[in-house]
């Protein structure tokens, strides 16, 4: 087993592959940006500096927030339109380069408008995704934990404001209100009008973080700050069924259930019984991701980010575990169920030691995901810098 020390040190080789990879270091004049990605790679580098104390990793996050905002917050180089998607002058959208949403960072223009619906070619397709949003402003948030500037805040809040005002809509049917899954660029049309299961659940947590970063650490006022999203998206959350065996979605249910243990430790309170919902349902998908054999698979047949999502998630329970023992009047079903949680932690070295194994990472199914597999192999071996308020 590998002390702090050699896991620092390989997390670290890890993000300089990345770097490179990409255009971030060296510094390329066309990097290549993945917003899911970019957000995981940030909150690494600043647990990389927090760990070491090394400005380089400081100066990695905030160099590598630049571009995605110059890069993904900006249309392509192969659209008819230029600038900032947000249509704000060039001034105006460095003071807020997320107020337009930013691109996912697919590899192909997104779908035209008279263009038929293709799933498989869909996949490939730029946008904008609700929930690689929600990580961009997390990535955000942690930024501004880190230096203490609310700028990054205030971008996060912006773009918190401005993918709910977009993505939600009303239902004819029910006059509810329901979420769309994929954007396009400018965010005038729905390209997926499906709504991604965990896409609300996402959303409330990451506004409950932003607002509780707001209002404890920056001291800001609460009044009229995500008070409006948090409703709409606290509505759309009631009654969705959370419950999923892909190991992604369940390393997403458990991150959400560590921010709100750690939230709730100074103060804050989502809506009634949502811990308890996120927990039963991470029980649940659990027990059937583990009862399918799928880590007895071999590597062409895995996918290693999907995999790396539970592994960093059940960090995230390591997290709430010394929370609930360092406050022994939280509810003794808690405890108990974050100890059944903690039974399959196991999973976490599993998972690792297999894609650590530099065989299973010649394979196409490594090879063809390499940026976003690296990045959060580096997470699950070092999850700090994305796990820690």
């Amino acid at each position: 087993m590998m002390n702090r020390t050699d896991i620092t040190a390989l997390a670290s080789e890890y993000m300089q592959d990345y770097a490179g990879q990409t255009g971030l270091d060296p510094v390329s004049s066309h990097p290549r940006r993945y917003l899911w990605t970019d957000a995981f790679a940030v909150c690494n580098y600043l647990g990389l500096f927090r760990q070491t104390n090394d400005e380089k990793y400081r100066e990695l996050a905030l160099r590598l927030v630049y571009q995605v905002h110059h890069t993904l917050g900006r249309h392509r180089d192969d659209d008819d339109r230029s600038g900032w998607i947000s249509g704000l002058s060039d001034r105006e959208g460095e003071l807020h380069p997320t107020l337009g949403g930013l691109r996912i960072g697919k590899t192909r223009p997104e779908r035209a408008i008279n263009e038929p619906y293709n799933e498989k070619r869909e996949w490939d397709q730029d946008g904008q995704y609700y929930h690689y949003l929600t990580t961009w402003m997390h990535a955000l948030c942690q930024v501004s934990r880190v230096t203490g500037d609310p700028v990054y805040l205030s971008w996060a809040i912006e773009l918190a404001q401005t993918a709910h005002a977009k993505f939600t809509y009303r239902f004819p049917a029910s006059g509810g209100k329901k979420m769309y899954w994929k954007m396009s660029t400018d965010l005038t049309r729905p390209l997926v009008p499906s709504m991604g299961q965990h896409d609300p659940l996402d959303g409330f947590v990451t506004c409950y973080e932003l607002l509780e970063t707001a209002t404890k650490i920056f001291r800001q006022p609460a009044d009229n700050l995500l008070g409006h999203e948090m409703a709409d998206l606290a509505g759309i959350c009631r009654g969705i069924h959370l419950i999923t065996d892909d190991p992604l979605g369940i390393g997403g249910l458990l991150f959400d259930a560590s921010r709100i243990t750690q939230l709730e430790l100074h103060g804050g309170k989502p809506y009634a019984g949502l811990l308890d919902t996120l927990i039963g349902s991470a029980l649940t998908g659990l027990h059937s991701f583990t009862g399918s054999d799928s880590l007895e698979l071999p590597a062409r047949y895995r996918l290693a980010f999907r995999e790396f999502g539970v592994s960093i998630g059940l960090a995230g329970v390591v997290k709430m575990q010394e929370i609930i023992r360092n406050n022994p009047e939280l509810s003794p079903v808690l405890h108990q169920r974050v100890d059944t949680l903690l039974t399959y932690s196991p999973l976490r070295e599993k998972i690792q030691q297999f894609w650590l194994d530099e065989n299973n990472r010649k394979t196409t199914s490594w090879t063809e995901h390499r940026e976003i597999n690296t990045v959060m192999l580096a997470t699950s071996l070092a999850p700090e810098g994305f796990l820690d308020l």
